[in-house]
Parts: structure tokens; C-alpha cells; sequence
């Protein structure tokens, strides 16, 4: 299991912004009295993305105070789930999801780029700008390789890509999230079409005999039309004779 610690360089204070404070309240007012240690996740979140997505002591107590919770409480929670980064990630957190089916699309690739940009992991840029973590399936492996940076999913990534990524980021350009080709959703990648039409396919599998049924239904319904249409005309033939 790994050791989560919190940051030896600490800043002296925090404080949430007006409107993040606003927030706050509003989601302790949604659990009953007595109950505001239910909210402590999502202030401890929205702690974190105020401070550059990594959470300080300090942050951690004024959740303790907003919810009236022992610190050690809100210290257990936050070193539990390892969502919440206990040190400085840089202004732009590179997770990289290593899990097979990225793997398998060329996530080692996308790690040779970050270790070379970056440096290692866990490691913040001279410039302050970047960190990044290998971490376990985030989710979206029809669209791999991709990383999730900050709250954002960047999928379909290429080396090439991946260093443009990194250059629009860091120049304070916008850069567009989702699929990086163009995909939408889950659909083929442009140009390969689908294989869900091709017949050989369906060699007895279970999606075979599915198949094998919806097409028996269609043909029985198409021939009892054909069947009603054809003794709807014989009918009114032999009423016009």
C-alpha cells in the first residue's frame, strides 16, 4: 500500500474564495443538521482545485472547522482516497492511465513523452506548469490511449499529439478535450467503418444466433404481409367480378 503523507513545505494559510465558499455552503445546507460531515468529500475537492489541484494542510483544517469534524477525521479521509494530492501537481495534472487496453494503443509511448517533458513522476516541471502519475483504468478504453488531465479526458492520443498538448498547455493556449481525432463518443475511428455489418461474423456465436433469430422474425413478418396484401387483392378482385 503505498505511504500518503502530506507535503513537507506547507503554505502558512487557507481560505476559500467567496464564491467557493458560497459552494461550500450550499452543499453542507443539502444534508440535515448534525449530518455536515457527509460534505466532506466535496469540500475537500473543491479545496483542492482552488489550490492548484493539491490539498495543504491548512485546507484540510478549514474543512475540519466547516464541518465541525475532529482534524483527524477530515486528515483520514483525505489520505484515504488517493484522488486528493497531498503535494504540488504543477498547474496541469497529467494522469496517465497504464491499464491494458491503453497499454495495448500505445500508452508506454505517451509515457516516453511525459518522462521526457516532465521528468518522472511525481515531479514537478522547473516551470511549475506540469506533473504526472501513472495511475489504473480511468475509464475510457475505447478511446486509449488518454490521459485525464486535471478534470478533463484527453483520448486517442499519439506521441505527436501528446507533445502538442503539452506545447498549447504551457503557452496558455485552449486546447480542445475528448477524443484528439475527431471521434465522437465511442464510434470507429475516421475512415474504418464498422465490422457490425460483415456477415461472416455471425458463425453460430451467441451474437450469431441472435442475429439469426431478429432475421427470422423479419422475414416472418415480411412474408405474412406479403401473404395479407396478396389476399386483400384476391379479395377485391373477386368482389369487383
Amino acid at each position: 500500500m503505498t505511504v500518503r503523507r502530506l507535503a513537507e513545505q506547507q503554505p502558512a494559510s487557507f481560505e476559500f474564495t467567496p464564491e467557493n465558499r458560497a459552494w461550500c455552503d450550499d452543499q453542507i445546507a443539502k444534508y440535515p443538521l448534525g449530518r455536515q460531515a457527509s460534505a466532506v468529500i466535496p469540500l475537500l475537492w473543491k479545496a483542492m482545485a482552488q489550490n492548484d489541484y493539491w490539498l495543504p494542510q491548512k485546507a484540510i483544517e478549514k474543512v475540519a472547522d466547516m464541518l465541525a469534524m475532529p482534524y483527524i477525521r477530515v486528515l483520514e479521509v483525505a489520505t484515504f482516497y488517493s484522488m486528493f494530492n497531498l503535494e504540488p501537481v504543477g498547474r496541469h495534472f497529467v494522469q496517465l492511465c497504464g491499464t491494458t487496453p491503453c497499454a495495448l494503443r500505445g500508452a508506454n509511448d505517451i509515457k516516453a513523452v511525459l518522462e521526457k517533458r516532465i521528468g518522472e513522476q511525481r515531479h514537478v516541471s522547473a516551470d511549475g506548469k506540469f506533473a504526472w502519475l501513472e495511475v489504473e483504468c480511468l475509464g475510457a478504453c475505447c478511446n486509449a490511449p488518454m490521459v485525464q488531465i486535471n478534470d478533463d479526458y484527453f483520448e486517442d492520443l499519439t506521441p505527436e499529439l501528446m507533445e502538442k498538448l503539452l506545447d498549447d498547455l504551457a503557452a496558455g493556449r485552449p486546447v480542445k478535450t475528448g477524443s484528439q481525432i475527431g471521434r465522437i463518443g465511442s464510434e470507429p475511428e475516421p475512415g474504418k467503418g464498422t465490422t457490425l455489418t460483415d456477415a461472416t461474423l455471425y458463425d453460430g456465436s451467441v451474437v450469431g444466433s441472435w442475429k439469426a433469430r431478429f432475421d427470422e422474425a423479419r422475414a416472418a413478418e415480411k412474408a405474412a404481409a406479403e401473404k395479407a396484401a396478396a389476399e386483400k387483392a384476391a379479395a377485391e378482385a373477386a368482389n369487383k367480378s
